[in-house]
Formats: C-alpha cells, sequence, structure tokens
C-alpha cells in the first residue's frame, strides 16, 4: 500500500555503494559530527522493499541501532491501521508517526492493538475550505478522507488502496459537521486526479488551498494528502524528540518522496534513497542505495562502526 497515498514507491535504478550517488558524508561543512540519538525512516519506498518486506539486513540493523541506545521512529503516511508490517520490529518506546504527522501511534501489542497517544487533527471547516478550493482549481479531482479509525471516500474515488471504504459520499457530506462519525477525528483528505501531473497537481493544490492546510504526495500517481495546516512529519517527529530531550542535530532520517522533504531538512543528517524523487535528492544532506538494496540498514551499519 501507500506510505501516505500511494500504491508503489518512486522507481529509479539502484545505485551501488561505490556509485558517485552514493554518500554517507556525516558532516555538513567543517561542522564537527553530532552522535546520533534517534533514527527517523520513512516505510514505503525507503526502509520496505517494494514487496512490502523489512529485510534481514533491515531488522538486525534496526536491532542494532536500539541495542546501541538510538531510539528508532517510523515516519509514515500510512494510516496507524496499515502499520502491521513493522509492528514485530519496534522496540524500546515502539512509537511510529503516521498519516505525514496526524498521530502517534505506540505499536506495542502487534497487529490491531495500537493506541493512539498523540493526535493532531484536520479542523473539518480546513477540511471543507480545502475541498472547496481544490474543486474550483482543478475540476475533477476526487477525494477520500482518512480518520482515526475509519476510511471513507466519495463514489467516484479510484480503487488506489487494499481496503474497502467504510462508507462512499460526497466529500462536503463527509466533512460535514453532524455528518458521519462527526465525533472521529480526521487525519487527512486524499485528493485524486485522473488527469494532471502528480507534481504539477502539488504546485496547484499549494497555491489554492493556501494556509488552510499542508498539501504534500507520496504517490507516483496525481494523489495529494491534506492535512492540518502545521502538520507534517518533521513538525511531529520535532514535538517528539522535544519531549526526549534530543536535538534536531541529534536526529538521522530517511525518506524518498516530497511528503519526506521538510523531516530531511529538519534532521541534522539526512539520506535520500537511491530511488528518490529528485526534490529529496536536493533537499537531503546525504544519499544511500535503493531500498530494494537495503539504503538504510547500510547507512545504520556505517553509523554504529563509526561509533567510538
Amino acid at each position: 500500500m501507500r506510505d501516505n497515498g500511494g500504491v508503489t514507491s518512486a522507481t529509479a535504478q539502484p545505485e551501488t555503494p561505490d556509485s558517485p550517488q552514493f554518500s554517507t558524508s556525516l558532516e555538513r561543512g567543517d561542522l564537527p559530527v553530532t552522535p546520533p540519538r534517534l533514527i527517523a525512516t520513512d516505510l514505503d519506498g525507503t526502509l520496505l522493499r517494494d514487496d512490502k518486506s523489512v529485510s534481514p539486513r533491515t531488522v538486525a540493523a534496526l536491532a542494532a541501532a536500539e541495542d546501541a541506545g538510538i531510539e528508532v521512529f517510523f515516519v509514515t503516511g500510512r494510516p496507524a491501521r496499515w502499520m502491521d508490517v513493522v509492528s514485530d520490529h519496534v522496540h524500546g518506546h515502539g512509537l511510529a508517526i503516521c498519516g505525514n504527522g496526524a498521530a502517534v501511534v505506540d505499536l506495542h501489542g502487534g497487529a490491531g492493538a495500537h493506541r493512539f497517544v498523540k493526535v493532531r487533527e484536520l479542523a473539518r471547516q480546513n477540511a471543507l475550505d480545502a475541498v472547496r478550493l481544490l474543486r474550483e482549481a482543478a475540476p475533477g479531482t476526487v477525494y477520500a478522507v482518512e480518520q482515526t479509525y475509519g476510511f471513507n471516500q466519495e463514489p467516484a474515488y479510484p480503487k488506489l488502496h487494499m481496503e474497502i471504504p467504510d462508507l462512499r459520499a460526497p466529500a462536503e457530506e463527509l466533512l460535514a459537521p453532524g455528518g458521519p462519525a462527526a465525533d472521529e477525528p480526521v487525519l487527512k483528505i486524499l485528493a485524486h486526479h485522473p488527469e494532471l501531473d502528480p507534481d504539477a497537481f502539488l504546485t496547484l493544490a499549494r497555491l489554492a488551498i493556501g494556509t488552510r492546510a499542508n498539501v504534500t504526495r507520496s504517490s507516483p500517481s496525481a494523489l495529494l494528502e491534506i492535512s492540518g495546516p502545521d502538520v507534517s512529519k518533521a513538525s511531529t517527529l520535532a514535538l517528539c524528540c522535544a519531549e526526549r530531550g534530543i536535538s534536531h542535530e541529534e536526529v538521522v532520517a530517511f525518506g524518498d518522496m516530497p511528503n519526506d522533504i521538510e523531516m530531511l531538512t529538519w534532521a541534522g543528517r539526512s539520506y535520500a534513497m537511491g530511488n528518490a524523487h529528485p526534490d529529496v535528492l536536493t533537499a537531503a544532506s546525504g544519499r544511500t542505495v535503493a531500498n530494494n538494496e537495503d539504503g538504510v540498514a547500510l547507512v545504520i551499519e556505517q553509523l554504529l562502526s563509526e561509533r567510538p
């Protein structure tokens, strides 16, 4: 499933470790290296292989990081109910950031037993404004609504995801103050357009919606993810780090798509995957090999080997 909205990762030829495209530089300019205290990694197209598996090498690297006292956070666009793929690999705190920062979830207890620790909802009026403005700017846009436990969509929304929606109705009805599941927080809206270029659709949506919501994308198709105005992977990760007394300089982050950019630029060190979107390659301070080549594990192994 998507990391946050899409069905597959961005694709590119995998890089090899000796490629000039591979860089595990641990310094920015002449600044000294700060030992990492937290690793933040995206899932789809990053930690997970394209078949959605976690490789044995990656499992071992995550466990070794935790054993070394480095916390690991999964930071994804996926909803909490789709975190079973990594629930067996959480250690220590057991927390994951889901929905592009809209929720922090405790994955202890395994599949189906997650608990919401923090929810950063999209206000329904902001959501209704975003739907209206984007409909006007891009006629033909169709919507789905992610809530804490539910998933609803418009009748014309395509079958992009693995699940059957709880309800099909116009977005205006789904988001109405007295509408279905009105007492359940809205985490994000998914907006799909059947014809527009994905990056052009993202630019158009950001201009149309303005400060009413945060808009990003993680799918190779024209599928956007709309969250609360100040909600992103980076802002929620920053909150979690502040609670732990961890500075951004002590964070190492990994990602592959535009919804990772804020997190990659916020972290003290960051790595774009070899299969990453061009904008992600520009934003990150380093680069590793593709998700199918265990790029996250490779960097973690190097980080641990360089510890005193």
